[in-house]
């Protein structure tokens, strides 16, 4: 592991780091802020994943999450949204919701995508043997947050692994890929044309199939220009009423989509992880 940066902020340690990730196959760089802490103790740690265009930087850069995090004793990590490099393939058309920037949080099982675009393992299983190698985390004390695309992978991830994420929840997710055009492109590019392969990367569907967690929390801004084509937050409400999973969706009027909006509630985010992950 490479350290690209570091800086000092609220008594702690922002760092951008980079390696040779073995399931990508090519270098991923990622940001982890650690708050100030005694020697010695180990830290809950609060998974963030961006949305599509994303690295690690946009959170990072845009988040406001130090202030609180250092309060709080929170680890805050970031990862890249996609392998990226020359040989790692894109979108034919360069569009920006798929290929780079753009990997979905899944392991793609289509050529030309499969060699790199392994997100789902690279997320889940590679990263957090990392962290927990280089930095005081404690790994029994985990939650994911993610935006947008971010959002949908945090929401597929803590439904499949409920015991290892303490809290989870989302900014604008995309709620129902299987429903909406982005995941109409992304899911069959990725994953082919099987669509009980694209259920286990779906939020909704994973709630229909028997997935569970005791409690979400999702912000949408009323004024997002995707909301009503792409994110359709109702779906989740519907799937969460029906299944009895305690899901807290807050309509915020003239929020959009941007980090403006994400920066607002990000405080509220944190604190609710924060009484989760004890």
């Amino acid at each position: 592991m490479e350290t690209v940066s570091t800086n000092t902020a609220h008594g702690g340690t922002q760092g951008v780091y980079k390696h040779a990730s073995r399931e990508t196959g090519t270098d991923m760089t990622f940001s982890v802020f650690v708050p100030p802490h005694a020697d010695g103790a180990k830290l809950p740690v609060v998974w963030y994943l961006s949305g599509l265009t994303c690295t690690h930087a946009n959170v990072t850069e845009k988040g406001e999450y130090r202030r609180l995090c250092a309060e709080l004793g929170l680890i805050f990590v970031a990862p890249d949204t996609s392998p990226r490099g020359e040989d790692v393939a894109d979108d034919a058309d360069k569009a920006y919701d798929f290929g780079l920037g753009a990997g979905f949080y899944v392991d793609a099982t289509q050529e030309p995508f499969a060699k790199h675009y392994r997100m789902w393992s690279y997320v889940t299983d590679e990263l957090p043997g990392l962290i927990a190698e280089n930095f005081p985390a404690d790994m029994d004390r985990q939650s994911i947050m993610g935006h947008s695309m971010g959002g949908h992978g945090a929401l597929t991830i803590g439904l499949t692994f409920p015991d290892r994420y303490k809290a989870v929840s989302a900014f604008a997710p995309i709620v129902a890929p299987s429903q909406v055009p982005w995941g109409h492109k992304a899911l069959p590019g990725y994953l082919g044309d099987d669509k009980a392969a694209w259920r286990k990367h779906d939020a909704v569907a994973l709630i229909e199939d028997g997935a569970r967690v005791d409690a979400l929390l999702v912000d949408q801004g009323e004024a997002d220009n995707f909301l009503a084509e792409q994110l359709k937050p109702q779906l989740l409400d519907a799937a969460c009423a029906k299944a009895g999973i305690d899901l807290t969706l807050r309509m915020q009027p003239g929020y959009d989509h941007s980090y403006y909006f994400i920066s607002t509630f990000m405080e509220d985010h944190l604190s609710w992880h924060a009484k989760r992950l004890g």
